[in-house]
C-alpha cells in the first residue's frame, strides 16, 4: 500500500509541475502586509533568497519550494509544505510556513527547491535537511543546473 501512494504522490507532483499556471497578480499593498504579518502561535517559517549561479531567476520561471518528509531510500512520503513563485528576473525571497505539529519527531525532513522554464526543470537545489520544527532563516540557497 505504501509504494501505491508513493506512486500516487509522484504523479500528482509531476503532473502540477508541467500544468500551465495563470499569471500571479502584483502584489498589493494589502499581500505585502499579509507577508510582514507576524506568525500564528501555531505556524513555523522557513525563509531565505534563491538565486542561481548568475545571482538571479529569469523572469517568469516557475519556482516550486517543498518542505518534504523523506524515507531512508531518499523518496518523498509527503509534503510538510510547499509554494509557488515566478521568477522576477533578480534575486527571489521565500517565505515558507508550515505546521510544527504535523512535523513527526525523528523523521527525515528536507527542504527542496527546484526551477523549471518553458516547462522543462533549469535548476535545483541540493536538498537541505531541517532538523527541528523551529522558524528558520536560511540566507541565500544558490541553485545548481540541473542535468
Amino acid at each position: 500500500m505504501p509504494l501505491r501512494l508513493l506512486c500516487l504522490f509522484t504523479l500528482a507532483l509531476l503532473a502540477a509541475c508541467s500544468s500551465k499556471q495563470p499569471a500571479p497578480e502584483q502584489p498589493s499593498a494589502m499581500s505585502q502586509a499579509k507577508a510582514s504579518a507576524p506568525l500564528p502561535a501555531n505556524q513555523r517559517e522557513l525563509s531565505g533568497t534563491i538565486t542561481s549561479a548568475r545571482g538571479y531567476l529569469p523572469a517568469g520561471a516557475e519556482v516550486e519550494v517543498a518542505l518534504l518528509l523523506m524515507d531512508q531510500r531518499d523518496h518523498p512520503q509527503g509534503a510538510l509544505a510547499s509554494l509557488d513563485l515566478l521568477g522576477n528576473g533578480g534575486a527571489l525571497p521565500f517565505s515558507l510556513r508550515f505546521d510544527p505539529s504535523a512535523f513527526p519527531a525523528g523523521a527525515r525532513v528536507e527542504l527542496h527547491v527546484r526551477v523549471a522554464q518553458n516547462g522543462q526543470l533549469a535548476w535545483r537545489l541540493r536538498p537541505i535537511p531541517i532538523a527541528a520544527a523551529q522558524s528558520q532563516a536560511l540566507g541565500e540557497l544558490r541553485l545548481e543546473q540541473a542535468p
